[in-house]
């Protein structure tokens, strides 16, 4: 089929004045191309609902003109016609995958992939491992260097910063390099910074190390999501993407516990080391046994091979041709996210909730041992054991995942096929109130004298609804943002970044002046009032969209339905505006 031909209609027509419907050929704006401004258009109200958006193709890296399809479409010929080229009378030809084509990964043997997916997220695991293996001995550092342990805590404070500022400089670097090399230079980078903490004489050395360690460590967690994307269709990818979403935070509960034991039998270094031997593993396996997936990468190479044995320059793909210019993406990689973040309700208030779930994770790194170490004399690695019920509802939750999903596809039929992106929010408002159940349960259970059951269970709770909340944000975000949604992801991820790495400093002094029942009370209270956000969205989202100036508040609902219902194509009066719904015909979901 051509690319830009929609499907013929088959049986009868069900428009009165109309026989069978042929849907004829749509040509998109890449093959009439005029002068534009790209980051004006980008900066304008989604008004095209795109049912098959897909985050992880560069849209913030080409121009509005571009034809994306390219990146989604197999054709037999390998190619299908671009924009016409400098001499007028020859159009390029925009490089595709063919059928079956054993490049596309998406192709490969299932098992390949499902090894593909187990690399990427050990090392998603890994990442977020690192994160927390060093928190049961701050106590010992800071004995070691002469520092209070709030210096000590710099050393997960700028870590995590880390996380939240290497996602502006690896998201633009991965549309334009491919994913490979930036997993593989940045572990490598992230491999070498370890060493120096490990073997740190001071604590400038060791907190250096580990804020350069944090903006290494971020690009494969910014990565990991599109990678499996990359390799599994929509209808294959529930159970690899539940695996997914689990490890970064199964990977921070079981850090204590590894840390704990390995922190009494062998000190505080040994944290560092045993953090170096799994980041090499990871960056060995995801280096040299898994290869490029991202498929505009993966076409430009072959565009160039073909070009090179052609001696023909017209083969092409739309990096080559329709790049925005530098100054432009970055006006769009980092200043987009916060005129999101500070411009629009919605990404605010659920960066806020987001925020305030990381943050509680990371909070209890240090609310543990002094729950459990200080309150009732137990050891670090005993301490780590505490965390099992976290990582336990984590787990739960993942399997829950795909029903979840489930219920989602029932919802959709039921609208028609055009749901509201409020929908999202059906698992957020069951959810959220398992955090502040939990955080009373372990706020309350609490005591010295009392069993450590209590407190421990409290994580189950927590941990079950974490997984729920983040991923129902993450989808309200996409349906609500479209093509601005990752922005407002990489606005989400800045922000729950600083909270998290800033709570660690004041969590101690919180617990010593409000003491152990009131200091997670008062999280509890945090929480609940975050409760409000979901039930806030799900009854005035659909007017706080329509007021906004990026999201998409419905506009385009109508054609689409009757185009859904046999009735023609959608097509828009204003062609300008359409380029980016055409660009999106991909089997990529949101990460």
């Amino acid at each position: 089929m051509d690319p830009y031909e929609l499907p013929t209609v088959e049986g009868p027509s069900t428009h009165p004045n109309q026989a069978q419907v042929q849907y004829g050929p749509i040509v998109p704006g890449s093959l009439a191309r005029r002068p534009t401004n790209p980051i004006s258009r980008s900066a304008t109200k989604e008004t095209i609902r795109d049912p098959n958006l897909d985050v992880n193709l560069p849209y913030r890296t080409l121009s509005g003109d571009a034809n994306l399809s390219e990146y989604t479409t197999e054709t037999a010929a390998g190619e299908i016609p671009g924009p016409i080229e400098p001499d007028g009378e020859h159009r390029y030809k925009l490089v595709t995958f063919l059928p079956n084509d054993p490049e596309n990964p998406k192709n490969w043997s299932k098992a390949y992939k499902w090894y593909c997916t187990m690399v990427v997220a050990a090392t998603c695991f890994v990442v977020a491992f690192s994160s927390s293996v060093v928190t049961p001995d701050i106590a010992g550092v800071a004995d070691e260097f002469g520092v209070s342990e709030e210096v000590a805590l710099l050393s997960i404070t700028l870590f995590v910063v880390g996380f939240g500022v290497g996602p502006m400089i690896f998201a633009p670097l991965s549309e334009v390099y491919g994913r490979r090399i930036i997993y593989g230079t940045t572990l490598l980078v992230a491999v070498v910074f370890i060493i120096p903490g490990a073997v740190a004489k001071n604590i400038a050395t060791l907190l250096v190390a580990r804020a350069i360690d944090g903006i290494a460590f971020s690009a494969p967690m910014t990565l990991v999501g599109g990678t499996l994307a990359d390799l599994w269709r929509s209808e294959e990818r529930g159970i690899p993407m539940a695996a997914f979403s689990a490890a970064p935070f199964i990977g921070p509960a079981i850090g204590p516990l590894v840390g704990g034991f390995l922190s009494d039998a062998a000190g505080w270094r040994w944290l560092y080391w045993i953090h170096l031997i799994l980041a090499f593993i990871v960056w060995v396996l995801i280096t040299f046994t898994v290869p490029e997936t991202y498929a505009p990468t993966i076409l430009a190479k072959r565009a160039k091979k073909m070009r090179e044995e052609s001696g023909k320059s017209d083969y092409v793909t739309e990096e080559d041709i329709d790049k925005r210019p530098f100054g432009e993406r970055m006006r769009i990689f980092l200043i987009r996210p916060f005129q999101l973040l500070f411009g629009e309700l919605i990404v605010f208030l659920i960066s806020l909730y987001m925020s305030v779930l990381y943050g509680l994770l990371y909070m209890f790194f240090v609310a543990f041992p002094i729950i459990f170490q200080e309150g009732k004399g137990y050891s670090a690695g005993i301490t780590g054991l505490m965390f099992i019920p976290l990582a336990v509802g984590v787990v739960c939750s993942a399997v829950c995942a795909p029903f979840v999903n489930t219920h989602y596809r029932k919802l959709i039929s039921k609208h028609n096929g055009l749901p509201p992106p409020e929908l999202r929010l059906i698992p957020m408002m069951c959810s959220c109130w398992c955090i502040p159940i939990g955080l009373f349960i372990f706020a309350w259970t609490s005591y010295p004298r009392l069993t450590w059951v209590g407190p421990a269970l409290g994580g189950f709770p927590i941990g079950f609804g974490f997984i729920f909340l983040y991923n129902s944000a993450n989808n309200y975000l996409v349906d609500a943002y479209q093509h601005q949604a990752a922005s407002a992801l990489a606005a989400k991820t800045c922000i729950r970044s600083f909270w998290g790495a800033a709570v660690v400093l004041f969590t101690e002094q919180m617990y010593a002046r409000l003491g152990y029942q009131w200091a997670s009370t008062l999280l509890a209270f945090i929480s609940l009032a975050c409760c409000g956000i979901p039930f806030l969205f799900w009854i005035y989202g659909e007017r706080i969209r329509q007021k906004s100036k990026y999201a998409y508040a419905g506009e385009d609902d109508e054609k689409i339905a009757n185009a859904s219902e046999g009735l023609g194509p959608v097509v828009r009066e204003d062609d300008d505006e359409d380029q980016d719904l055409r660009r999106a015909r991909s089997y990529v979901s949101n990460p």
